[in-house]
């Protein structure tokens, strides 16, 4: 019987540290992982890596990459959110005379680091006025942790900063139950496979911070083999994706199959 042929693992160059943890797991699997997107054509791939290489590749590879509604942290509750948030325009937010948090709905855009701002003015230049980000009030996480989602439920998660500074450290009993409350209200709007951010405040109440894509998350103090089960779904053949999955497909996200060799990550 013709032996068959292992799926991939592509990784985006340079390897992060959660890059090395989910190869180790994805190799331990029987995965091929591989840096090369030549070496992947023709075959069952999974991604691990930014978005713009992710855009790049998307379609010669056929991968399915999900990521969150740009809109969904505005339809989240507000006794979950603690404060208002809003999806507009970039030439919008420049009007802004007041302080604001402003950030890109996700890691897509580059030139827009998440940031609090005195009013608009103090905004970037050089991008398209139309460009989407969120606008929300300006609050202070003491602690905040990251949750890596597989159909609504954390199968693990980490905390990664202390007042703003990195400092995972292992899920706790507080951020474990908060989580199962925000995914009861939440997960229906989301892909089957994500990763949640969440946080203390200051006052000592819990609040939402953002939902991302998994496949270019780190992982901090999580368990990298039950993170590397989110990536895998959260970016794989498109083909495989699940009907309730397909609204979350990244653009990108449409099969070449007759992708050129010469294509690179």
């Amino acid at each position: 019987m013709e032996a068959r042929t292992p799926p991939v693992l592509l990784l985006c160059t340079p390897r992060t540290s959660t890059a090395e943890l989910l190869a180790r797991a994805a190799a331990w699997r029987g995965y091929d992982v591989a840096e090369r997107a030549a070496s992947a054509i023709g075959r069952r791939t999974h991604w691990y890596g930014g978005p713009l290489a992710a855009a790049r590749l998307a379609g010669p590879l056929g991968l399915g990459l999900l990521e969150p509604s740009d809109d969904w942290l505005t339809r989240v509750p507000h006794s979950l959110l603690r404060r208002s948030v809003r999806l507009t325009t970039l030439d919008e937010a420049r009007a802004l005379r007041e302080r604001a948090f402003v950030k890109p709905p996700s890691a897509k855009i580059d030139l827009l680091p998440a940031a609090v701002h005195e009013d608009g003015t103090a905004l970037p230049g050089g991008l398209d006025g139309s460009t989407p980000v969120l606008v929300s009030g300006v609050v202070d996480f003491t602690t905040e942790y990251r949750l890596f989602v597989l159909d609504g439920e954390a199968v693990t998660g980490s905390r990664y900063a202390v007042h703003g500074h990195l400092d995972p450290a292992p899920l706790d009993a507080d951020g474990r139950a908060f989580a199962r409350t925000v995914l009861r209200a939440t997960a229906a709007g989301l892909p089957s496979a994500v990763c949640l951010d969440i946080g203390r405040l200051a006052d000592g109440s819990w609040a939402v911070v953002e939902a991302n894509m998994a496949w270019f998350a780190h992982c901090y103090a999580a368990e990298p083999d039950r993170v590397l089960d989110v990536v895998l779904r959260s970016a794989g053949p498109v083909d495989a994706v699940a009907d309730r999955d397909r609204p979350y497909l990244n653009r990108a996200s449409v099969p070449a199959p007759h992708a050129p060799a010469s294509a690179r990550s």
